[in-house]
């Protein structure tokens, strides 16, 4: 059976983003010869991007190279909350960083949420942007004392926050902080307005451009998939994962999928951004389409590669909205891939400390409009000799030995254990057995394969081993991709790479019928 007859479900057949469905952009050339630049930046996402627009207001020159094309990945898939409350984390940052650090985590996330929303107002960009408080709850009583706790932090790091017992919309809870003058907004609105600015600026935009090294000689250099090369003074890496890896970030990150349903509910919604602190995970906000008020419900997050049976994810975020609010209808389902860093913090600036022309952003943690937002700032000031006194705590040289030594073995144990697993792995599924617009891990030629029927019966074998670092990828039914569950490379059902650390796609076996 294929997807749609194995599911009893109103969910569309095919995910896909409001945000991407809402908006449409410019098509930018591909790059097929040299050229050069003060900066070069890897990744055309909310980091890569508001870097780029501050650069060229600051008079350099900058070239943005993307893989793909622009805003289709982690930015195009988000919630799109504009928020300084990143689940309970407080007090567990101003354990391990100190009370200095977790207040200037706090106040450059909020800066960056500022800048965004008087950009908006003085610019009067049209994306939906609407103040909201924000909510972090936790469901059973199990929790309460961590919660408890965490309004503490915010007390002594002056965070302004609020126990509040019952919420204001019925969902499962027992108790919540409230953060106030947080906001929501249509994110690709919002950036293709940056972008269409910082292109009048002068900035160079490439799509369909892999990179695939960075050479440091006498000068820097970013080879392209194809040969050409982008030389520049100072090199900016904000491509979700590494591409140019000299720091080992593999190693100090692991990949999550997220799962989001967009509801016309039944019930009326009292306003307000929600986040779950404990399992199962669930984020709840409004959002405006086709003129009528519907609500984003996501969650059901897992490592990626880990996630069995993909579309269950949206069928469980669809059972809580039916039992919630209730449903009118669903008009998009859509997922999302974050990087989470071993201590939880995004790892931003110097990519190593011998490396001091070549800068990343990474490890967003699901919080990428404020953090990408702030990763812009932080790496235009270090770039034009701004001090900026929220860079150290966001340092990616930083090593807590607690908890960064613990989660740092337990992840690369994980990393391990996947590995082995998906060499040793039984295969039971046979190709002939494979319905319609159905994938699987078979045997083809004595030999495991990855095998996808089209919805008119064509057949596409790609061969499962991670290009990146040799894990067998896993098929995701509710995207229709490969995964690869050590370091989060995804390619779609022919092989090619949709996100890194991978660069190489998938070697084709064959492609058969129709």
């Amino acid at each position: 059976m294929n997807n749609n007859e194995q599911l009893n479900t109103s969910l569309p057949p095919v995910p896909e983003s409001l945000w991407r469905a809402a908006n449409t952009f410019e098509s930018y050339p591909k790059l097929t010869e040299d050229t050069t630049a003060d900066v070069a930046i890897i990744g055309a996402g909310i980091a890569g991007i508001t870097t780029a627009y501050l650069l060229a207001q600051s008079g350099l020159s900058v070239v943005l190279l993307e893989a793909g094309k622009v805003l289709d990945g982690t930015t195009g898939h988000t919630t799109a909350k504009v928020s300084a409350q990143h689940g309970v984390i407080f007090d567990e940052i101003m354990h391990h960083f100190g009370h200095e650090q977790a207040r200037m985590y706090y106040e450059g996330n909020a800066n960056a949420a500022s800048w965004m929303r008087s950009l908006v107002k003085e610019k009067q960009i049209d994306c939906q942007w609407a103040d909201e408080d924000a909510y972090v709850y936790i469901q059973s009583d199990d929790h309460i004392k961590k919660l408890e706790i965490e309004l503490t932090a915010y007390g002594k790091l002056n965070i302004p926050g609020e126990w509040v017992d019952p919420l204001p919309i019925p969902v499962p809870s027992r108790a919540g902080i409230r953060m106030p003058g947080q906001a929501r907004f249509d994110p690709l609105a919002y950036l293709h307005h940056l972008l269409a600015s910082a292109v009048k600026q002068g900035v160079r935009v490439y799509e369909q451009t892999t990179v695939t090294d960075v050479e440091e000689e006498s000068s820097l250099k970013v080879r392209t998939y194809n040969g050409s090369f982008v030389t520049a003074e100072h090199i900016v890496v904000a491509s979700h994962f590494p591409v140019y890896d000299p720091g080992f970030y593999f190693t100090r990150l692991h990949a999550e999928r997220s799962y989001a349903v967009m509801v016309e509910p039944e019930k009326p919604y009292a306003g307000g951004m929600y986040i779950s602190d404990d399992d199962p995970a669930r984020s709840l906000r409004a959002v405006v389409h086709n003129g009528k008020e519907h609500i984003l419900f996501g969650g059901e997050n897992h490592k990626t590669g880990q996630g069995i049976c993909t579309f269950g994810h949206y069928e469980r975020l669809e059972k809580y909205a039916a039992e919630t609010f209730g449903i009118r209808n669903i008009p998009f389902r859509w997922s999302a891939q974050d990087l989470i860093s071993i201590d939880k913090v995004p790892y931003i600036g110097p990519i190593t400390g011998r490396h001091e022309r070549v800068y990343v952003a990474t490890g967003f943690a699901k919080w990428g409009m404020t953090t990408g937002t702030m990763a812009g700032h932080l790496l235009a000031d270090r770039i034009t000799g701004r001090d900026n006194p929220h860079a150290e705590v966001f340092d990616p040289a930083r090593f807590k030995a607690d908890p960064g030594f613990k989660h740092f073995v337990v992840e690369n144990v994980n990393v391990a254990k996947e590995l082995i697993a998906g060499k040793v792995g039984i295969v039971h599924k046979n190709i002939n057995e494979l319905g319609n617009d159905e994938g699987a891990v078979v045997r083809h030629n004595g030999k495991r394969a990855g095998a996808y029927k089209d919805t008119s019966g064509k057949l596409f074998l790609v061969d499962t081993t991670c290009t990146h670092l040799g894990c067998e990828v896993e098929w995701n039914n509710g995207e229709r991709s490969w995964d690869c569950p050590c370091h989060g490379s995804r390619f779609n059902y022919e092989g090619h790479v949709i996100e890194g650390p991978a660069v190489e796609d998938l070697p084709i076996l064959d492609v058969q019928g129709q």
